[in-house]
C-alpha cells in the first residue's frame, strides 16, 4: 500500500499548498467569463431620478440638518447595469466561498487519486492491498452532504417565504417514495438490494446461531432499511431548493442563448441526464431490453449481464461531465437575475428606497457560490456514488477483466477459554479475528452493489422530482 500513501499524501499536500495559488473551484467562478452586475451608487440613482446629489453627512451636520430622510427614487427609472468580471478579489465577499472551494477542489484531487488507484490495480494487480481512491470517494460522499446541511440551515433560519415549510412537507414526501421504492420488486427496480441483505443473513447466521442471536437479524435488516429510509428522506429535502434553482437556471439559460443550438443541446442534455440515469435502473425498459431485444419474432441479445453493468456505469460518469459543462450557463443565468429584476422594478408603480435596490443586486451576486453549490453538489454526489459501486460492488469498467465477486466466508467461532493465564494474547488476536470477519460477513460486494445502486439512483429521482415540479413552478404558478 505503500504507493498509494504516497500518492495520497502528495495529493493532501497539494490541495493545501496549492489552493491559494491553483484552484479549480475559483478558476470556475473568476476566470473571466461570468460577468456580474454592480449595484448603482446613490449619486447614479440621484442623476437618474433628477435629484440633488445627496448632501454627505458633514455637509448636513454644517447646515443644521440632523437627519436626511432615507434616499428614495420612483420604480420607473431608466436604471441600467453596469456589468464588470469576476475576479478572484470580488470572490472575497461571497457567502460560503471557501466551503464552496474546499469542496470542489476536494472532490477533484478524489477524482484523480480514484483514477490513479484503478489505473495502480490495473496493471499491478496488487494482492492484500485496499484501495484507497475509495476512502477519497466516501469522504466526498459525506462531504456533499455536509454542504447540503450547511446549505439547507439557511432556510430554516429563515423567517419569510415558508422556506422551513417546504423542507419538512418535501421531506415527508420523499419519505413515503423511499418506503414505495423499497417496497418495488427486483422484477422492475434492479438495486440488487434484496441480494445483498440476503447474503448478509446467510453469512451472519453460522456465527450469530450457536450464541443464539439469530433472531437479531430480522430485526437488524428492518433497521437498516428504516436508516436507508430516513437518509433518502434527507437527502431529498436537501436537494429540494437546487432542484428548484436548477428548473430557473434552466429556463433562463436557454433564453438567454437563443439562437445558438449547441449551447440549448448541451442544457437539454444536462437537464435530461437525471432521467436518463434513472431509467437505467428501471429493468424492463434498460437491461431486459438490452439483453432480450426484440427483432422481428425472435430475441436478439445484445449485451451480456457483466457488459450492462458497465455501461451504465460509463453512461452515469458521461452525464455527470456533460452536466460539470453547463455550470458557466447556469451560474450565468443566476446572476442575470439582478437584471431581470430591475425590469420587473420598473413594471411597479411607486417609489423605492436606494438602499432596497442596492441591497437586493448585491444580494444575487453573493450568493452565487451558495447556487454553485446547488448545481455541482448533486453532480458530484452521484459521481461519486457510481464510483464507489464500480470499486466496492466489483463491477469493471471494461478496459480489463472483472473481478469476480466473492462472498466473505463466516468467521470461526472461538471455543471459550479461562480466563488469564497465558492465552490471554491469543484471546485477544481471536477477538480481532472475530470482528474483522464479521464486518467481512457484513460488508460484502452484493451489499455494496445494492447500497450504492440505490444511492445512485435516488439521487438522481430526486433531482428529476424536484427539477420537473421546478419547471411547472416557475412557468405556471410564478408566473400568475
Amino acid at each position: 500500500m505503500g504507493v498509494q500513501v504516497v500518492v495520497t499524501l502528495l495529493a493532501a499536500s497539494l490541495m493545501q499548498k496549492m489552493a491559494p495559488h491553483c484552484s479549480f473551484a475559483r478558476w470556475l467562478l473568476c476566470n473571466g467569463s461570468l460577468y456580474r452586475y454592480k449595484h448603482p451608487s446613490d449619486e447614479e440613482l440621484c442623476a437618474l431620478a433628477g435629484k440633488q446629489r445627496p448632501k454627505s453627512r458633514r455637509d448636513r451636520r454644517a447646515s443644521g440638518v440632523a437627519e436626511d430622510k432615507p434616499l428614495s427614487v420612483p420604480r420607473d427609472i431608466e436604471l441600467q447595469l453596469d456589468t464588470s468580471p469576476i475576479t478572484a478579489v470580488d470572490a472575497l465577499v461571497l457567502r460560503h466561498f471557501l466551503e464552496y472551494q474546499w469542496f470542489v477542489d476536494f472532490s477533484v484531487y478524489a477524482g484523480a487519486v480514484y483514477a490513479f488507484s484503478e489505473g495502480y490495480f490495473c496493471l499491478v494487480s496488487p494482492a492484500r492491498e485496499s484501495n484507497l481512491g475509495v476512502l477519497w470517494c466516501l469522504l466526498t460522499v459525506l462531504f456533499s452532504v455536509k454542504v447540503f446541511c450547511v446549505v439547507m440551515r439557511h432556510y430554516f433560519r429563515s423567517e419569510e417565504g415558508g422556506e422551513r415549510s417546504v423542507c419538512l412537507t418535501s421531506a415527508f414526501f420523499f419519505l413515503l417514495l423511499a418506503m414505495l421504492a423499497l417496497v418495488v420488486r427486483e422484477d422492475y427496480l434492479e438495486f440488487g438490494l434484496e441480494a445483498g441483505l440476503a447474503g448478509v443473513s446467510s453469512n451472519l447466521e453460522p456465527i450469530l446461531k450457536p450464541r443464539g442471536w439469530e433472531w437479531t437479524l430480522p430485526l437488524a435488516r428492518l433497521a437498516f432499511k428504516l436508516g436507508l429510509v430516513a437518509l433518502s428522506s434527507f437527502l431529498g429535502a436537501c436537494l429540494t431548493f437546487p432542484g428548484l434553482r436548477l428548473a430557473q437556471t434552466h429556463l433562463d439559460a436557454l433564453s438567454m442563448a437563443a439562437g445558438k443550438p449547441l449551447t440549448q443541446l448541451l442544457l437539454h442534455v444536462g437537464f435530461v441526464a437525471p432521467v436518463l440515469v434513472v431509467l437505467l435502473w428501471v429493468r424492463p425498459l434498460a437491461r431486459d431490453f438490452l439483453l432480450q431485444a426484440p427483432l422481428g419474432k425472435q430475441t436478439v441479445q445484445i449485451l451480456s449481464d457483466a457488459a450492462f453493468d458497465t455501461l451504465r456505469l460509463w453512461a452515469v460518469v458521461a452525464l455527470s461531465l456533460l452536466r460539470l459543462l453547463g455550470t458557466r450557463h447556469h451560474l450565468q443565468a443566476y446572476l442575470a437575475l439582478a437584471e431581470r429584476w430591475v425590469r420587473r422594478m420598473r413594471r411597479q408603480a411607486g417609489r423605492i428606497p436606494a438602499r432596497d435596490i442596492q441591497r437586493q443586486i448585491s444580494r444575487i451576486y453573493c450568493y452565487v457560490s451558495v447556487v454553485s453549490l446547488q448545481y455541482l453538489g448533486p453532480v458530484i454526489l452521484t459521481l461519486h456514488c457510481a464510483l464507489l459501486l464500480k470499486t466496492l460492488g466489483q463491477h469493471s469498467w471494461g478496459l480489463y477483466p472483472a473481478v469476480s465477486p466473492a462472498v466473505s466466508p463466516a468467521a470461526p467461532v472461538a471455543a471459550p477459554r479461562p480466563e488469564g493465564g497465558p492465552g490471554d494474547a491469543e484471546d485477544v488476536q481471536v477477538v480481532v479475528q472475530e470482528i474483522s470477519g464479521l464486518l467481512g460477513c457484513i460488508f460484502t460486494p452484493p451489499f455494496f452493489r445494492g447500497l450504492f445502486s440505490f444511492l445512485t439512483w435516488w439521487v438522481a429521482a430526486c433531482q428529476v422530482i424536484t427539477s420537473l415540479f421546478g419547471l411547472y413552478f416557475h412557468q405556471y404558478l410564478a408566473a400568475s
